[in-house]
Parts: C-alpha cells; structure tokens; sequence
C-alpha cells in the first residue's frame, strides 16, 4: 500500500448514529476515503444538513441506494442499516468485488433458524451467511483477515464477551453459571423518536429492559458456545442508564477451581489478549469507567474474585458507538486489508 493511495468506502445509512460515527472516523484514517454515502428519506440533502458539525470536512450528498453506482466507487461498503436489509444488498454487493461490513445483525448468527427465530424474517441467502465472520477482532481476527463479508458484533456482545472469552476458552468457569449485568447509555437506541429515551423519561433514572428475551441474547450464546466446545445458556440483562455514551458488563460466573485468586486470572488474562491493542487489563484494585472508554476504541477489563462465593466478577466497559460498533467496524477493515490494527482509531478519551 502506497503512502498516498487510498481505498475507497462508501456507508450505506449513514445519517444515524452508526453512521456518523464511520463518516468522522474516515476523516482521520490515512488509508480510507469516504467516496459514497446513502440515505432513503435524506436523499439529495448534503450530510452536513443532517450533522452542521461536519459542515467544514464533509460535502457529500446523500445519494439514493444504487449497486452499480457502488461497486464502481467503492471497494468497502458499510452497511450501517435497520436489521433486515443487509442480507438484501450484501449478496448483490460482494458479487460486484466489494468486501462489505454489516452493521445490523443479519450476518452475525451460523444458524439462519437462531435469526429467524430472535429477529422474524426468513432467509434465503444461507450460502452467503456461510461466508460471513463474526467482527469480534480479538476472537476471530485470523479469520476477518480472509473474509469479504464481516457480521459486526452488537455493542453488548462485544463487552459481554471480551469479559468472559478467557474465562470459558481456558475452562475456568461453569459455563452455565454466567450472568451478565449490563448498562448502556441512551445512544444505543438509536437516533429515532422514542418516548424512553425522552431526557423527562431517562434522565435521573435507571431502568432494565428486554429481560430475559434481548436479542443480544443468542449472539452472546452463540461465540460463548464457540469458545467452550459445546451449548452454553447464559444470564443477559441490560439496563437503559442516564448518560448518552458508553456500556458497562459485569459479568459473574463460578470458578471450577475455587484456588484460584485474582493475581491467577490477571496473569491468564493478560496471556490471553497479549498483541490485542485495543484490550487493556487494569491493575489489581483498579475498577473501570464507561468515560475512560468514551470516544475510544478501547476495552478497559477489570478482575476480582469473591473466595467467600468462589465467583469471578469481570468489569468490561467500552464506548458502544465506536468499539462497540463503527470503531469496531473499522478495526475489522484494517485486519481485512493487512494494515495495523489500530490504524486511524482514537487511543485516548477526553478526560473528564
């Protein structure tokens, strides 16, 4: 790769949250070039209309969907789209060369009857889904370095699973002993109306939702079971908190050796994610915070274990826009075209 050739992406949906994201991350990356950007009910407007904070950098319109416009722009798509549209486009788009990152969960699940039976809509595009892996880089970047087809994983899967991946990779916890308390700022929902996430309804309050029935569920269950060897079931809640960035998982689980002690898994850990630049294992005592993460593609993990319980108590926290999901994004982008991992990604949060 030439120091001055630069690859050329386009987003498809890229006036929500997801999507500005992308569009103010490919403005700092020296290899990526925002060349096409599409709406449905924006288009023809300029995406500074939608976001006036980009009006001196971005001076794209808003064009309509169209697959033979892309694949002569661009070689990277993103499809940061509601679920249940990538699996429409992403066939057409790989067949015209272009390597494609979905945003939504149409591509996250092996099993077709997991999504259809979580998300409703029935499939008809299994030989693609077969060609998709999972965007958890830590996990699978081997894999994401041969694939043109990326299902990016949801926000609380990616800081649900980046706590428990050691833990059940190496067979130290029962598996099926794993609960996971997570908390979710307010832009996870999306830039949509909605009256929950009103500032009267969310502010100074903090609520559970989805319980025992959130579609991140089965994603979680599905790496979770991939890393232990057979079906794993786990405890997934999440909770709507009063800040606009950022998740929180805390995850429990008992140990199936009740010696082992804090320094144990630290070391384990630290094994484990060693070359992953965008883990980072706090020292012993030290508890994370969502704003450490903000703005960031960073994972701040935390350890503790209760002898009184014989439990692991994990604490995961990440910016849910970007590691979370367009950083994440770009991070599998830079695996897929050989370049460093942290290629064009903030390293340091604001602070505070």
């Amino acid at each position: 790769m030439g120091e001055l050739e630069r690859v050329p992406v386009g987003i498809v949906g890229a006036s929500g949250y997801g999507g500005v994201q992308l569009v103010r991350l490919l403005q700092d990356h020296p290899h990526l070039e925002l060349t096409y950007v599409a709406g449905n009910s924006t288009v023809g407007q300029e995406f500074s209309e939608l976001y006036p904070y980009l009006s001196n950098i971005v001076h794209q319109k808003i064009e309509a969907y169209d697959v033979d416009v892309i694949a002569d722009r661009c070689r990277i798509v993103f499809l940061a789209l509601p679920n249940g549209l990538a699996y429409k486009m992403a066939p057409e788009l790989l067949a015209r060369g272009c390597k494609v990152l979905d945003l939504s969960a149409d591509y996250r699940f092996t099993d077709l009857a997991t999504y259809k039976t979580w998300y409703g809509m029935e499939r008809t595009d299994g030989e693609i889904n077969e060609q998709a892996v999972y965007g958890l880089p830590e996990l699978y970047r081997d894999q994401i370095a041969e694939s043109n087809l990326i299902g990016c994983p949801g926000c609380y899967p990616t800081a649900s699973l980046l706590a428990l991946a050691p833990l059940l990779k190496q067979g130290l916890v029962v598996p099926e002993t794993a609960i996971i308390d997570a908390k979710s700022g307010t832009s996870g929902g999306g830039r949509h109306a909605k009256v929950n996430m009103l500032l009267a309804e969310a502010d100074n309050a903090i609520a559970p939702y989805g319980v025992a029935r959130h579609r991140h569920t089965p994603e979680i269950e599905q790496v979770c079971s991939d890393l232990a060897g057979r079906e794993v079931l786990v405890q997934f809640t999440p909770h709507l908190v009063p800040m606009v960035r950022g998740i929180l998982a805390t995850v429990y689980a008992t140990l199936r050796d009740p010696g082992l002690v804090r320094e144990d898994l630290l070391t384990i850990y630290g094994a484990f994610y060693r070359n992953r630049p965008w883990v980072k294992l706090l020292p012993a005592g030290t508890y994370p915070q969502t704003k450490w993460a903000c703005g960031t593609n960073l994972c701040y993990i935390s350890i503790e274990v209760d002898p009184r319980t014989d439990r692991v108590i994990v604490m995961s926290v990440i910016d849910n826009l970007l590691k979370g999901q367009a950083g994440q994004a770009i991070q599998c982008v830079n695996i897929m075209m050989g370049w460093e991992e942290t290629l064009g990604l903030p390293k340091l949060a604001f602070y505070p």
